[in-house]
């Protein structure tokens, strides 16, 4: 992993965006969960956990063979966050409502926008291996909702 790379990577992407976020590199997510990125909406501030995303990348793929490429896909989904114009909305009706099932539709729908603000950023990278990423990165929204769907 060079550190000088994912700046690279971080300085591109944030001019495909326009996006003006601040951007943060640590090594792990607090409390050991394997979150490769954050975006902190008050703070307009994404944090990318590079140790985390090596780990997913090998998780995932079997090598770090394609860790650039699993960054750019990882900080463009975070860039999404930060520019999706309906995610103050959104948050707060996540915020407004008891409804579990109403919060579990909100949860994804924050995630779906974030992935297809990202898509624009990295049409560059294969769509077969984005697509890996976003299906695991959904899966678990998905899989909430999929009992009461069924």
């Amino acid at each position: 992993m060079n550190k000088s790379e994912l700046n690279r990577i971080t300085q591109e992407l944030l001019r495909r965006s326009g996006s003006s976020v601040t951007v943060e590199m640590d090594t792990y997510f607090p409390g050991g969960r394997l979150i490769g990125g954050k975006y902190v909406m008050h703070s307009h501030r994404v944090t990318m956990y590079t140790e985390v995303i090596r780990q997913q990348c090998l998780q995932l793929f079997g090598s770090l063979e394609s860790f650039n490429a699993y960054y750019a896909v990882v900080f463009a989904h975070e860039l999404g966050h930060s520019m999706d114009l309906k995610l103050t909305e959104l948050c707060d009706r996540m915020d407004g409502t008891i409804d579990e099932w109403d919060q579990k539709q909100i949860a994804l729908q924050i995630e779906e926008n974030a992935w297809n603000n990202a898509m624009p950023w990295i049409q560059d990278i294969d769509p077969a291996f984005i697509r890996v990423i976003v299906d695991r990165s959904l899966e678990a929204y998905r899989d909430e909702l999929a009992p009461e769907i069924a």
